[in-house]
C-alpha cells in the first residue's frame, strides 16, 4: 500500500479486479457519549460508483441535538454511538469522478439506499427498492448521522447519485437548506394531487412549518387565501408574510372545526399531541393530515374521528436523492431565496476542531433560536 498526498492506494493482489479502490484519511469529530465530541482519523476506502467530498457548511438538526444531548432512548444510544453526526450539508468533490469534477459543490444527500451503495439493481436490493427505487423505506439503506458517521469528517464517501451539483446562482448559505427542504417537498409530492383546491393548514411556526409552508407557496403555488399557519409565538407567526397566520391559543377549534381539507403537523416533540387532535377537529371528512413532526414518546391522538372522517393519516420525515433537483431548482427563483434568508442567522460558526464543534452543538442546544445555526468546516 502506497501514500500520495494524504491518499492511499491499495496495491492489487492478483485476481483481476478491475477496480482498484483508493482510500483517504478522514479526520472525524465522533459523538462517543452524550456530550463528548473527539476527533479521530479513519481510513475511507472508495468504493467504484462512490465519490468523495470535503464538507464546508453544514447546519444542526433537532435530531443532532437529541443524540447530543442524551434525549434518546438508552438502546439507541447504546447501538448507534460512537458516530458522527449531522446530516444537513453541502460540500465539494475532492477528486474528478464521473460527472462530477474536482471543486464542484454538492449538495449531501444523506439517505443512501442499499442499490446505490452496492452498485446493484434496485430490484435485487429489497422489495422496497423493486418498487420504488428513490423511495425511503430501503432495508437496506444508511442515513448520514443515524447509524453511521454522518457529515462531520473531512473526508465523506457516498453514492455518485447522492452528491448533487449546487446551481452557481446559489449561494452557500441557501444550499445547506437543501436537505430540510426536500424533506417538506417528499412529504408534498406524495399528496400533490390534493394540493391545487385544498385548504391547507400547516401547525408549526418552527423551521419545518416555516420552510414547509414555503415549499406549498413558492413550488406548489398554494396561494395565500389557502394556506393557514397555527402558531404559538407571535414573533414567529409573523415570518410567515406569504400564509394567513393565527395563534392556536387563541383559535377556537371546537367552533371553527372543519374548515381545511389538508392538515400538516410540523411540531414534534411535547407539543404533537395537541397539534395533531387540534388538526383532526379541523379538517373536514375525507381530508388528509400529514405527519412531519418527530417525537420520542408516544403520542395520543383522536382516533374516533379519525375513524368518523374518514381522514387519511401520511407520515414523512425524510427525502431522496430524487427530491434535491426540484428543490435546487426552485432555489435559483431570487424571491424563494429571500424566503429561506429568514432561517439564516448573521454569521457562521468556524469549525476547526473537535472541541469548537462541541461547543457549538453545546450552544446549540441550549439556546435554541428560530433560525439555524450554520457551521463552515475548515479542513486546512
Amino acid at each position: 500500500m502506497t501514500k500520495q498526498s494524504g491518499i492511499y492506494r491499495q496495491a492489487h493482489r492478483g485476481g483481476g479486479a478491475s477496480h482498484t479502490p483508493e482510500i483517504y484519511d478522514s479526520r472525524v469529530y465522533r459523538l462517543n457519549a452524550p456530550g463528548l465530541i473527539e476527533e479521530v482519523v479513519i481510513q475511507r476506502e472508495v468504493p467504484e460508483g462512490h465519490v468523495v467530498v470535503e464538507p464546508s457548511v453544514a447546519s444542526i438538526c433537532h435530531a443532532d441535538l437529541r443524540y447530543y444531548t442524551g434525549n434518546r432512548r438508552k438502546e439507541v444510544l447504546a447501538k448507534k454511538l460512537p458516530m458522527a453526526l449531522i446530516h444537513e450539508g453541502i460540500g465539494r468533490i475532492v477528486k474528478d469522478s464521473g460527472s462530477l469534477g474536482a471543486g464542484q459543490r454538492v449538495a449531501i444527500v444523506p439517505n443512501m439506499p442499499g442499490h446505490l451503495r452496492r452498485r446493484i439493481a434496485a430490484e435485487q436490493c429489497c422489495p422496497v427498492c423493486k418498487n420504488d427505487p428513490g423511495g425511503n423505506y430501503c432495508h437496506n439503506g444508511e442515513f448520514l448521522g443515524s447509524g453511521v458517521d454522518g457529515i462531520a469528517q473531512s473526508r465523506l464517501v457516498i453514492p455518485e447519485e447522492c452528491a448533487i451539483p449546487v446551481p452557481q446562482d446559489v449561494p452557500d448559505e441557501i444550499a445547506v437548506l437543501t436537505e430540510l427542504c426536500s424533506v417538506s417537498y417528499q412529504a408534498l409530492r406524495q399528496v400533490e394531487p390534493r394540493l391545487h383546491q385544498a385548504q391547507i393548514a400547516v401547525f408549526g411556526d418552527g423551521p419545518v412549518g416555516y420552510l414547509t409552508a414555503a415549499v406549498l407557496h413558492r413550488m406548489f403555488h398554494v396561494e395565500k387565501e389557502r394556506l393557514l399557519v397555527f402558531g404559538a409565538i407571535p414573533e414567529k407567526l409573523r415570518q410567515f408574510e406569504f400564509a394567513t397566520q393565527s395563534l392556536v391559543q387563541e383559535y377556537d377549534f371546537a367552533k371553527k372545526g372543519r374548515v381545511c381539507d389538508m392538515a400538516i403537523e410540523c411540531t414534534g416533540g411535547m407539543f404533537s399531541e395537541s397539534a395533531i387532535n387540534q388538526a383532526i377537529d379541523l379538517l373536514r371528512p375525507r381530508g388528509c393530515l400529514v405527519l412531519m413532526g418527530v417525537s420520542e414518546q408516544r403520542v395520543p391522538i383522536n382516533t374516533r374521528d379519525v375513524l368518523e372522517k374518514g381522514i387519511t393519516v401520511i407520515g414523512s420525515s425524510r427525502s431522496c436523492y430524487k427530491d434535491y433537483p426540484p428543490v435546487l431548482a426552485a432555489m435559483k427563483d431570487p424571491s424563494f431565496r429571500a424566503m429561506l434568508r429568514k432561517l439564516i442567522p448573521a454569521d457562521r460558526r468556524i469549525i476547526r476542531s473537535a472541541e469548537q464543534f462541541s461547543q457549538a452543538m453545546a450552544e446549540a442546544a441550549a439556546h435554541r433560536e428560530w433560525t439555524k445555526m450554520l457551521l463552515e468546516f475548515q479542513w486546512h
